[in-house]
């Protein structure tokens, strides 16, 4: 499908940024949500939170691309933090999801983001999009998050969902923690590591984004990893070899638990979850491998 004008919100975070590089460099117009005064015509004023959209701003895109989000590990999750992780996703997407509905033309495609969290704690057992939502927070907060987006669904609109992993990018989330750690040799694994960690290079994240924008007939949602999760141990060894760094340092349990609170589950989780329906759809990674991902980064 041929796209040229596309509406992005959450286009100065990790992934956005690059998604934003890669759509610029190849000719797409992108309209960026933002929270302030808009600066031209390729800025859309929105306020996630309270759940408001400029929709007139949106008039003439091919593609909206939600991606805006408070931050899950940016803080330890006190109350008042997880009303706004939950409120910048749920409200946010309801009000772009309402505002692409109303349009006389709404765009073609609306890619909405979500998230792995989807499964909750999967121990050793192998997930796929075709396996049910977890208990928690997070699951809990994905499928509010993915229901959100039903009016655009509701008008026809083709909507695909983005569960992402792990991304392993220099400029933000758990990477963005873990390289200066590791180049300092303070790296090592989180409690006992044998959690499963389901990664993707951000490079893969973003050309999956692209793959949904542009392959007719994707819907619904789609596992963002890479092929083979690995444990935290196994990706431990990997960042020490690839950096040539030592790996001797290792954080236990009770101190994750003490340091982030229940934001340590996130941390301690095992989440093994395998892109079925991604590879399905003709999709080819680039780096499928940790060592490649972290060399890419």
């Amino acid at each position: 499908m041929q796209l040229s004008r596309i509406a992005v919100a959450g286009a100065s975070g990790l992934i956005g940024s690059a998604l934003t590089r890669s759509l610029t460099a190849d000719g797409h117009e992108v309209v960026r949500l933002v929270r302030r005064e808009p600066k031209d015509g390729t800025e859309v004023r929105w306020d996630p939170e309270a759940g408001r959209v400029d929709t007139a701003g949106l008039a003439g895109c091919d593609a909206v691309v939600n991606l805006a989000g408070a931050g899950v590990g940016s803080r330890r999750w006190t109350q008042e933090y997880k009303t706004r992780i939950h409120d910048s996703r749920v409200n946010g997407t309801r009000a772009l999801a309402e505002a692409v509905a109303s349009l006389d033309k709404p765009p073609r495609v609306f890619v909405n983001g979500s998230a792995m969290g989807y499964y909750g704690e999967t121990g050793d057992r192998i997930v796929d999009e075709n396996s049910p939502a977890g208990h928690g927070f997070l699951p809990e907060l994905c499928v509010e998050w993915e229901g959100a987006a039903a009016p655009a669904q509701q008008a026809g609109v083709r909507t695909a969902f983005t569960r992402t992993g792990l991304v392993v990018g220099r400029g933000g989330g758990a990477w963005g923690k873990l390289f200066p750690l590791f180049q300092a040799g303070l790296g090592g694994r989180m409690g006992d590591g044998r959690q499963y960690w389901s990664f993707i290079a951000l490079h893969d994240e973003v050309a999956a984004i692209r793959h949904l924008l542009e392959t007719d007939g994707l819907s619904g949602p789609f596992n963002l990893t890479a092929p083979q999760p690995l444990t935290n141990r196994e990706i431990t060894e990997a960042m020490g070899r690839v950096l040539h760094r030592p790996t001797l340092f290792s954080v236990p349990a009770p101190v994750l638990r003490a340091v982030l609170g229940e934001m340590a589950g996130d941390v301690l989780g095992s989440a093994r979850v395998r892109p079925a329906r991604l590879l399905e759809s003709g999709f080819t990674f680039a780096f499928p491998d940790i060592e490649g991902a972290i060399r890419a980064a």
